[in-house]
């Protein structure tokens, strides 16, 4: 059974920084492309950064490009994100997701943490 279980969330203030992390069991860890997927409250899922199963290559949405780096440690399972100079509008529940293949749907998700940003 593939599991997914994100920490590291929390209530922080504007410009602050924080680590997410996704530990990952039940799965050929390093076959899988991982991301990160973001839900602002009253909005739609939006996809945040991803990174390719070797971690050759990373992807980010315009809205993080610069603040956020995404990484992963394929010898421990895990998928890291470093969040920094945090804004209000980054406020959300985070969820770290898996896919076999670029081109296709992601096949698993997390449960998500929440990451609040106060003014």
């Amino acid at each position: 059974q593939v599991r997914l279980v994100e920490s590291g969330g929390g209530l922080v203030q504007a410009g602050d920084s924080l680590r997410l992390s996704c530990a990952a069991s039940g799965l050929t860890f390093n076959r899988y492309i991982m991301a990160w997927f973001r839900q602002a409250p009253g909005k739609e899922r939006e996809f945040v950064a991803h990174i390719t199963g070797s971690g050759d290559a990373t992807f980010y949405a315009d809205s993080v490009k610069g603040r956020f780096t995404i990484s992963r440690d394929n010898a421990k399972n895990t998928m890291h994100l470093q969040v920094n100079t945090l804004k209000v509008e980054d406020t959300g529940v985070y969820y770290c997701a898996a896919k076999i293949a670029l081109f296709q749907k992601y096949d698993y998700w997390g449960q998500g943490t929440q990451v609040t940003v106060s003014s």
